[in-house]
Order: C-alpha cells, then sequence, then structure tokens
C-alpha cells in the first residue's frame, strides 16, 4: 500500500518510478510527509511487517534530491527487514528520512521542535504499523521531542523512560562480528595482536574502538572531523591516524571497519583494500550488486553489515518491553552465533557471505508469511 501525502508527488515520474521499480519496490506502505509550518519533508518507507510492527531509525540528511531521499527510504526500510529478521526480533523493516541540514535552526539548520513534533504526528497516523528511532543526524533529545506526538517511538532518554543511546549496544554487536571473523579466519574469537582500521569515529565507531583495544587490538582510525580523531586519541593514545579513508584502506590491516555512510566497499575501493576481513558499523556497504563476490573473489571475508549492526535495533526493541540493558546485551551477544552460522551457510552454499545472510532472512520472513 502506497500512501502518496506530498502534493506534487503523483506528478513526479521520478519518484513514482523509484516507489514501483522492480528492484526497490515490494514496499507495504510510504508515505510522503510535508508540513509546510514547520519546513518538514519526510518519507516514511514500511517495508515489511511480516515478522511485527516495522521497526527502523530516523535519518535526517541533505539529500541532493527528492528522488534521492526515496530511494534512501527504501533501501534502508528493506536492510531492516533483513537486519530484524536475524537479530531474531519481532518486527518487520521500516525507516524514515526527513530532509533537510540536520543541524538545529539556531545554528541555521532545519532541525526544530515544531518540525521534530510534526514529523512525530505522520509517525503517529501509522497506528503502529512503524515504530520510530535513532539514525544518521538524530539523536536521543530528538526522540524525546518526537515521543511527545507519538507513543511509537524509541531511542528516547532514560529520563523519558527510554534506553538511552544505541550506538553503544552496535558497537558491540559490530565486535562480535568481527570476534566471528577472526575465528573462521584465523581460529581464535580475539583481535589480539591484529591492526583495525576504523573509518568514522562518531556515534558507534568510538566506542568500537574502546573494545577493539580492550581486546589488544592495533588500531587506526580515520574521520572527516578532527576533533572526533582527537577525542579518541586522548582516550587512546596508542591509537593512530591518518588522513582519510583512501589512506586507510591502503594501511597496512587485518581488518577493515567502514562506520560512516553507506557505499564504501565499490570497484575504487575493493581493489585497494589490504584487510583480510571486513566488518563495520555502516549501513548499506555494498555499493552495488556483485561487490559482494568482488570481496570473495580477492580472499576477503565479508560479515554482512545488517547481521553485524543489528546491536542498535535490539536495544530499541527491548526498549518497547521495559528496558533491560543487560537482557538486551545478552541478546547483542547472540550476533557472534549468527555471525559464524552464516559464514558456515555461506561456506556450505558455495555463495558469498552477504547471500548466505539475505536467504536465511528471507527464510524466516516467509515462514513468518506463511504461519501468519
Amino acid at each position: 500500500m502506497t500512501d502518496v501525502s506530498h502534493p506534487t508527488a503523483a506528478g513526479d515520474p521520478g519518484v513514482l518510478s523509484t516507489l514501483f521499480r522492480s528492484e526497490q519496490g515490494g514496499h507495504e506502505r510510504v508515505l510522503l510527509c510535508q508540513d509546510r509550518e514547520s519546513g518538514l519533508r519526510a518519507v516514511i518507507a514500511v517495508h515489511s511487517t511480516a515478522l511485527g510492527p516495522a521497526l527502523g531509525g530516523t535519518r535526517f540528511h541533505a539529500y541532493a534530491s527528492d528522488e534521492e531521499a526515496v530511494r534512501d527510504a527504501l533501501n534502508l526500510a528493506r536492510g531492516m527487514s533483513y537486519k530484524n529478521a536475524l537479530a531474531g526480533l519481532r518486527h518487520g523493516g521500516g525507516k524514515a528520512v526527513i530532509i533537510g541540514n540536520p543541524a538545529p535552526a539556531s545554528e541555521g539548520g532545519a532541525k526544530s521542535e515544531a518540525l521534530l513534533r510534526a514529523y512525530g504526528r505522520f509517525v503517529a497516523s501509522l497506528n503502529g504499523a512503524y515504530v520510530t528511532a535513532c539514525d544518521v543526524g538524530t539523536y536521543v533529545a530528538d526522540m524525546d521531542v518526537v515521543a511527545q506526538e507519538c507513543q511509537w517511538t524509541t531511542g528516547r532518554s532514560p529520563a523519558a523512560g527510554g534506553a538511552g543511546d544505541s550506538s553503544v549496544l552496535t558497537a558491540f554487536g559490530v565486535f562480535q562480528g568481527m570476534r566471528a571473523s577472526a575465528q573462521t579466519l584465523w581460529g581464535a574469537p580475539t583481535l589480539d595482536g591484529r591492526t583495525v582500521g576504523v573509518a568514522g569515529v562518531g556515534k558507534v565507531g568510538h566506542h568500537l574502538v574502546d573494545h577493539l583495544v580492550a581486546d589488544g587490538a592495533r588500531v587506526v582510525v580515520t574521520d572527516v572531523r578532527p576533533e572526533v580523531v582527537e577525542r579518541v586519541r586522548a582516550r587512546h593514545p596508542q591509537v593512530t591516524a591518518v588522513a582519510d579513508t583512501d589512506a586507510l584502506i591502503r594501511a597496512d590491516l587485518d581488518v577493515y571497519a567502514p562506520c560512516a555512510l553507506g557505499g564504501a566497499l565499490n570497484d575504487e575501493t575493493v581493489p585497494a583494500l589490504t584487510a583480510r576481513v571486513v566488518c563495520g558499523a555502516a549501513n548499506n556497504q555494498l555499493a552495488h550488486p556483485g561487490v559482494e563476490k568482488d570481496l570473495a573473489d580477492r580472499g576477503i571475508l565479508y560479515a554482512p553489515d545488517y547481521v553485524v549492526n543489528a546491536g542498535g535495533v535490539i536495544q530499541v526493541a527491548d526498549e518497547l518491553l521495559g528496558f533491560d540493558f543487560e537482557r538486551a546485551q545478552a541478546k547483542a551477544a547472540l550476533i557472534y552465533d549468527t555471525t559464524l552460522a552464516i559464514f558456515e551457510r555461506a561456506t556450505a552454499d558455495g555463495v558469498p557471505p552477504a547471500v548466505a545472510a539475505d536467504r536465511i532472512a528471507e527464510q524466516r520472513m516467509a515462514e513468518a508469511r506463511r504461519t501468519s
């Protein structure tokens, strides 16, 4: 079902083409949102509710076009269906994007209380079919505002009855995926003595560095923001930094961890990689179909992003039950076992791990539809 609320959407063949084209279609509902008073323009995409209400974050980004925003929402929503299925959650997949500069209005950006509350009313209009949370460009304080209009909001502050920052368990889950990768490739579930390159040390990446340093890894980092690199190096002086991602992927690495925006693995970066393992927190790391085979052909073990970065969604899903950190962390620890199972399935089927992960997720969703 597609809801079209944007007054010009019906006359925009580009947007409609994106909604219905076969490789991106199949979503249950797409809501295009506009609130003129606050300046809100947003897309809410519900990919599947086969396993339960769709759950996924809200991305706030200055997209180059409305078409790009729609495409991103559709891709991210589909990815959440697969992520939630493999995380063992009773949730389908959904995602929302808000179009605009995510800086506060007081700093020249688009984000304001009025805009966030208007967005919350649109989420509430779906009557629980979509449960929202934080993503790139949105934070716990933002979800507290959205929650004033919408009960189907997670990622709130503890003071507002929520679980707080979900990046904590996102990083923990990525670390479990790395441990599984190390067990598969080197025979022991540790990064001790290995060199790990982390691209992006913001919300998730800096927590991941904490785990890696504690495990005995040598860590190299990069980020487009010098201040976050300095924050990591102030906490861990033994961590080294390089100028940019291009330098990082060419460094002498055992593991490469993309932890910024998507598309990190493409026709330019994959041939240049020195690492034997790719395992990171970024969503949609594969720039296009076929990259997973390119990685496999080079002997690079790829831990599918939507599997290993599921710790955050596990955390916000637990918030709906009355948040218990230990319970959520125990569920996130199972990412280690899930990642191992995917590597074993990939070997058995003779396919890359990304394909094996998709097959397992699709099987779970199909079984849920048959029994519903």
